[in-house]
Formats: C-alpha cells, sequence, structure tokens
C-alpha cells in the first residue's frame, strides 16, 4: 500500500485525518515534542485495540487495526514531518465506521500525551 497521509479522506464517513479540512473528517494537528523519534510513537500506536505493525519505512509507519468480531482491518498511517505528525485512519471496506477511526485517532493522541511526546 502506497503511502496517503497526504491525501485527504474520500466522501465515505469512514475516514479522518489531520490534512483533511473538511470538519466531519478532520483531526486537530498532532504536533510533537522535539527528537521524538518514529520508533517512540509506534509504541505507542502498538498499545491500540488489535493493532499491528504492517509497513515501516524513516519517516512512514502503517498500523493495521482489526475489529474483533467482524474482522474488519483499518490503516492507521502515521508520517513525521519535522514536529508535526501526520496521522490518517481509515477503514479499507464498508460505508460508514461509526466514529471508530476518530476513537483511534483521539486514543493515539491521549497515550503520546501520557508517554510525554506531545506539545
Amino acid at each position: 500500500m502506497e503511502d496517503r497521509t497526504a491525501n485527504p479522506c474520500g466522501d465515505k464517513p469512514n475516514c479522518v485525518s489531520t490534512q483533511d479540512q473538511r470538519e466531519k473528517f478532520n483531526l486537530a494537528p498532532f504536533k510533537l515534542k522535539p527528537d521524538v523519534t518514529l520508533d517512540q510513537v509506534e509504541l505507542i500506536a502498538l498499545g491500540l485495540k488489535n493493532a499491528k505493525t504492517a509497513e515501516k519505512s524513516e519517516q512512514y509507519l502503517r498500523i493495521e487495526c482489526t475489529s474483533s468480531v467482524f474482522r474488519f482491518v483499518d490503516d492507521l498511517e502515521l508520517s513525521l514531518n519535522g514536529d508535526m505528525l501526520t496521522v490518517r485512519s481509515e477503514s479499507r471496506t464498508g460505508h460508514s465506521d461509526f466514529g471508530v477511526n476518530r476513537k483511534r485517532a483521539e486514543a493515539l493522541r491521549e497515550g503520546l500525551t501520557k508517554a510525554g511526546l506531545l506539545e
């Protein structure tokens, strides 16, 4: 899968992103403290429910999150851009995600905050 972190979400309500300006898709920025690494972010992301690393490079990380009951897979994509973390979470299938991707992104924000990694 190619890095989609710079892309806005489509029109289905199953995606959220720090890069999308539309209210129902937009996430507030994730500003990292200086010298935070992608490895540190990955440790927090892997603490999310049913999360596993699917792809990782120097500046990009894709975490797959699988739902417990129906085994649907969502992609949590993260990229480092200086002190900003670009976050995009999207369901692979279905129309609505019932807010799951937004909850996941905010759980990531909470974990990063508790770890002292966010400004």
